[in-house]
């Protein structure tokens, strides 16, 4: 039987950017999929950061607006306190979500507010020259950490999904990754899950997405992706934290 791809009205039809074997576009695919099953592509407003993750109003023919680096939840929360019809959507990286925006994500679930975060968790920062993120793992290396990380110094990786689902106002928290076909089907599942609860008024919905960064790991694009399986999914852990409409599970 063969099988022929439709592109997602949303995507929009210009060259990929990307450097060869990064997941984003993967992500951005799946996301436009989403917003046209769900017939709310109209109705969606999402907020960019710095950083590779900058360049998705390239890719989803919606409203965008850029953030400050970190501030992309703040500036969401005003969006979505305006608007409150709307599907509010913020898409970030490691870096911006976890560490320069740290406090901005963490208020977004404790406040509760209906707004959705898409972090995309590559363990570096990718655009800036591969410095140590937040979720940099222990012992590897990086142009800020070329001994490989060491938690004496450096302290420990921050486990975003699971630190999001403690707080009271979160509906839905959850990681997933891009690595093949199975970790892409439950990606697409987990984003209309969490579109759905924003649009229900659950409260705030998260999704860690575990990608790629070949360029900056010294990798080919084949070794980035068995990497973000064995090791990268190995210390995080894939699948629902918190879900307000399910039971919870790790």
């Amino acid at each position: 039987m063969k099988v022929v791809y439709e592109r997602p009205k949303t995507l929009e039809k210009v060259v990929n950017h990307y450097c060869p074997g990064c997941h984003h576009g993967i992500l951005h695919a799946l996301i436009a999929e989403v917003l046209d099953e769900m017939n709310l592509a109209d109705k969606a407003v999402a907020v960019a950061p710095v950083g590779c993750a900058v360049l998705a109003y390239n890719y989803l023919d919606i409203d965008w607006i850029e953030a400050p680096h970190g501030r992309a939840v703040a500036i969401a929360t005003g969006i979505k306190l305006a608007h409150p019809d709307l599907l509010v959507f913020t898409y970030q990286g490691d870096g911006d979500a976890a560490s320069i925006g740290l406090a901005e994500t963490m208020y977004g679930a404790i406040r509760g507010m209906n707004v959705t975060t898409f972090m995309y968790n590559n363990a570096i920062y990718g655009m800036t020259g591969g410095q140590m993120a937040p979720t940099t793992l222990i012992g590897m290396k990086t142009t800020t950490s070329p001994y490989g990380r060491d938690p004496k110094r450096e302290g420990y990786p921050v486990k975003m999904a699971e630190t999001i689902a403690l707080q009271g106002g979160t509906a839905f928290s959850a990681r997933s990754s891009l690595y093949n076909p199975r970790a892409i089907t439950d990606t697409k599942k987990y984003i209309r899950h969490a579109f759905e609860l924003q649009m229900a008024k659950a409260g705030y919905t998260f999704l860690e997405v575990v990608g790629t960064c070949p360029t900056n790991w010294g990798m080919t694009p084949v070794e980035a992706s068995e990497f973000a399986k064995n090791e990268l999914a190995k210390f995080y852990q894939l699948g629902v934290l918190k879900d307000v409409e399910g039971s919870e599970q790790k």
